[in-house]
């Protein structure tokens, strides 16, 4: 079923936003930009920014941002803490609406529309572009209605058994689940955690899934189990991940955006062309480790 994104019948979604917001921060160098980022062109993005900025009161968090999601990619975005990723990335399903302090302006297009248009229903956005966040934070409900609930919220209930098995088998998670449906989401380990979340995100058929650090609580084997699932969920989605591991953004992305102090996108290219032959200083000193 697809929803409108400027439908406004839909009821507010349980969503969460334990996150802590990215401040401007010395990250390194303070050498200046001496031109603006040459920004590798997307032919028919899934997702486009246009002069996109953020502030949080009077402190500029975004400088403006203008980069297409690439459709049917993973695509990574790297740099230091406080450069803006995160908030970048909760511009792309507008779940900076839920933080007070957050202004944003410029437009952000998704199926040729400006997702900040007043009559865009951002809870009938968020089930077009999902998100998974850093912290598994499974709701206190059994796997089962983990699962179903963004369903069972827009009265989409047809087929509902068969729907949470297939969402949890994406996520690769029905095997280890299958005979514990009735289980709370809570008792599960981390990564099952992780991937619970995965599957609830990816049960109501997003077009775009944006992850926020989704490996980082997590130890090696479920970092390993992540990292493949992404790869697997690219086959079916457009994935966006922010990430602080680098080696991590390498292997799972086809491409990648380098933030740096300021809230500043300072390169966008091919993630083999970012890691092996970046065009700007910055990026090179950020990547080999001389800042950040």
């Amino acid at each position: 079923m697809s929803d409108p994104i400027g439908s406004t019948t839909a009821p507010e979604i349980e969503t969460e936003t334990d996150h802590d917001q990215d401040a401007v921060s010395d990250a390194g160098t303070t050498e200046p930009e001496t031109s603006d980022p040459t920004i590798a062109s997307v032919s028919d993005p899934v997702v486009e920014a246009r002069d996109l900025t953020v502030h949080y009161d009077d402190v500029q968090a975004l400088q403006p941002v203008s980069m297409g999601i690439p459709d049917g990619e993973v695509t990574a975005i790297i740099g230091p803490s406080g450069c803006g990723k995160s908030t970048f990335l909760r511009c792309i399903n507008r779940m900076n609406d839920l933080v007070d302090a957050a202004n944003v302006d410029g437009e952000m297009l998704f199926e040729d529309k400006n997702i900040y248009d007043e009559d865009v229903d951002p809870v009938a956005l968020r089930r077009k572009i999902g998100m998974v966040f850093q912290k598994p934070n499974p709701f206190p409900k059994s796997i089962y209605d983990n699962v179903a609930y963004g369903l069972k919220v827009r009265g989409d209930t047809d087929n509902l058994d068969e729907r949470v098995e297939e969402a949890l088998k994406r996520a690769a998670l029905w095997e280890e689940v299958s005979d514990q449906l009735d289980k709370s989401g809570l008792d599960l380990s981390g990564g099952q955690q992780q991937r619970l979340c995965i599957a609830r995100a990816i049960a109501t058929d997003p077009e775009v899934i944006l992850m926020d650090e989704p490996a980082s609580a997590l130890d090696p084997v479920a970092t390993s189990q992540i990292e493949d699932l992404i790869a697997e969920l690219a086959e079916d989605y457009s994935v966006v991940v922010v990430t602080h591991n680098m080696q991590q953004a390498a292997r799972i992305s086809d491409k990648t955006a380098v933030f740096l102090t300021g809230g500043k996108l300072v390169e966008f290219d091919n993630t083999q062309k970012i890691f092996e032959n970046p065009d700007h200083q910055r990026v090179e000193d950020y990547i080999t480790g001389k800042f950040g």
